[in-house]
């Protein structure tokens, strides 16, 4: 399938490589399906990915592995709200963050409290809102790269 992208132009996908967000994403509820983009540039140490619309081509959110911010990272999402996701094994688990990238880089944070998780084996992604693991929406990514 052809997608026009905010970054990277006219491209070819899979189908399998779209992930399904039965609810859209969360101030985004129209869009449903989106694919994650590496900038060939980061592929040998990605960071930053891109979460691109399929269907809007100005629609691309940078997100970040949060494990790759906070090591020890583990969301406590009750089981309620990952049934959308089907049957869900841990090696089929992608946790991603959405990042927000200002001017000033030093800035740069990551929101931990709103994560999206997707489960590679069949496509299907929620984001949720963590209630309990005081995580922070505008963690600073800085602060985290620094003690590294």
């Amino acid at each position: 399938m052809k997608i026009d992208t905010k970054y990277f132009g006219e491209i070819e996908i899979d189908n399998d490589k779209i992930i399904h967000f039965e609810n859209g994403i969360m101030g985004f509820e129209e869009y449903k399906d989106f694919t994650l983009l590496y900038d060939s540039e980061a592929e040998k140490k990605p960071f930053f990915s891109w979460l691109q619309c399929v269907t809007e081509k100005s629609l691309a959110f940078p997100v970040v592995n949060p494990l790759n911010v906070i090591k020890d990272y583990n969301p406590v999402v009750e089981d309620a709200l990952l049934e959308p996701l089907g049957e869900l094994k841990d090696e089929d688990i992608v946790l991603l963050v959405f990042a927000t990238i200002p001017k000033n880089v030093k800035d740069a944070s990551v929101n931990m409290k709103a994560p999206v998780i997707v489960n590679a084996a069949n496509g299907k992604a929620i984001q949720v809102i963590l209630e309990k693991g005081g995580y922070k929406i505008k963690h600073k990514i800085i602060e985290d790269i620094s003690k590294e």
